[in-house]
């Protein structure tokens, strides 16, 4: 069941209904694209290899990275690294590592939810809403960093940083590394991975960090199948909700290459500045003025399982390609706030779009054409703890 409803979930309702001025003109260095609607050879243009399709539109100092299927990282396929991953998957699941023995890696990232939770934020220690959306894991081994505001550098650091957070796990790696090491069974394990049972941090979110890296997409997506050359994969709606993608809708200058990401960080205006929801975003990692409100751009791969969508959790699908259309919320100081060093300033890749109903229910389809065949990745058998 998703979280209640905020009660300024109606200022959303609000934006939507103003009249949003554009933003100042952006350079586009693509020529003009091709018209979807008019065009009756847009299938056989996308029948193209993808370095032939018609140019994007970008702004101005955006490279060019197209969409494409995810490359497999090279995989280690010694029992030892085998040993490693699967030890990494009883620690995903195993709740009692967390400092109430209740709160797993799986309570807020759940296989059958794109590893999201479904809710708008995550459930964190004693039940208490936390202030952002849990974001997939899918690809992320494949990340440049970790967190909304990209706070961790690695798949390992990330790991730590929530053990010990005392709004989420509520506990330490050194008291979940007294844990594991107090188990017969885990011991074992920790030799078959490590060559001896030596239980220490470094190898518990090694191990940890090992199982994640297996999340990868397996091409199974009616996008990658196009992608692969089976042309009719993509109906004729979500053909053109990809040209949208590329094109009118604006979408490839954050959402490109093959994670559907340019890893950069980005003020889409939803930063609330002095109400409510307030969340500064990477500024709080950096602090530097220039990074308010900025939060790292999402990968879009199996999107249609990681809703609801942005960083609070607010929107549903239709409602983000809404938002983007009318141009994101206006963001214009108070008179008290008009010398304020710390007001956010909106991304100029945000421009009103004014997308029809078509272009919208089109673009929605593309979007789902990402989401690849379900998967079960269950909680395995854990090793009892004590038995020393």
């Amino acid at each position: 069941m998703r979280a209640a409803m905020r009660p300024t979930f109606a200022l959303f309702l609000f934006v939507l209904s103003c009249t949003v001025p554009p933003p100042a003109p952006v350079a586009v260095t693509a020529p003009a694209p091709v018209d979807s609607a008019a065009d009756p050879d847009l299938r056989a243009l996308y029948a193209l290899d993808p370095a032939r399709w018609p140019a994007p539109t970008l702004s101005a100092g955006v490279e060019h990275r197209e969409l494409a299927r995810v490359v497999l990282p090279p995989r280690d396929t010694s029992p030892a690294a085998r040993a490693r991953e699967e030890l990494g998957q009883r620690r995903f699941f195993d709740a009692r590592l967390s400092g109430t023995g209740q709160m797993a890696c799986a309570s807020c990232h759940d296989a059958e939810l794109g590893f999201g939770d479904g809710r708008a934020t995550s459930f964190g220690h004693g039940g208490l809403a936390l202030a952002r959306n849990a974001p997939s894991l899918w690809n992320t081994g494949q990340r440049a960093s970790w967190f909304w505001d990209g706070r961790a550098s690695s798949l390992e650091d990330q790991a730590a940083l929530v053990i010990g957070n005392a709004q989420e796990m509520h506990g330490s790696v050194e008291a979940a590394v007294s844990t594991v090491a107090s188990s017969r069974g885990y011991r074992a394990r920790f030799a078959q991975a490590y060559g001896d049972e030596q239980v220490t941090a470094e190898r518990l979110l090694g191990a940890l960090a090992a199982f994640e890296r297996t999340l990868v997409s397996d091409g199974s997506s009616d996008f990658d199948r196009f992608l692969s050359g089976e042309r009719d994969a993509l109906g004729d709606a979500e053909l053109r909700g990809l040209h949208l993608f590329r094109t009118k809708a604006r979408c490839l200058n954050c959402h490109n290459g093959p994670l559907l990401t340019d890893e950069q960080f980005h003020n889409l205006g939803l930063t609330y500045y002095g109400r409510e929801l307030e969340d500064l975003g990477r500024y709080h990692v950096t602090k530097d003025p220039a990074d308010v409100g900025r939060f790292r751009t999402p990968a879009l791969r199996n999107l249609g399982r990681t809703g609801p969508y942005m960083h609070n959790g607010l929107f549903e699908l239709e409602g983000v390609i809404n938002m983007y259309s009318a141009g994101m919320p206006r963001i214009e100081p108070s008179e008290a706030q008009k010398d304020d060093p710390l007001f956010p300033r909106k991304s100029p890749l945000i421009e009103r779009l004014d997308l029809d109903a078509q272009e919208k229910g089109d673009l929605a389809a593309f979007l789902r054409s990402l989401t690849e065949r379900k998967r079960r990745i269950r909680a395995p058998e854990l090793p009892p703890l004590g038995d020393a």
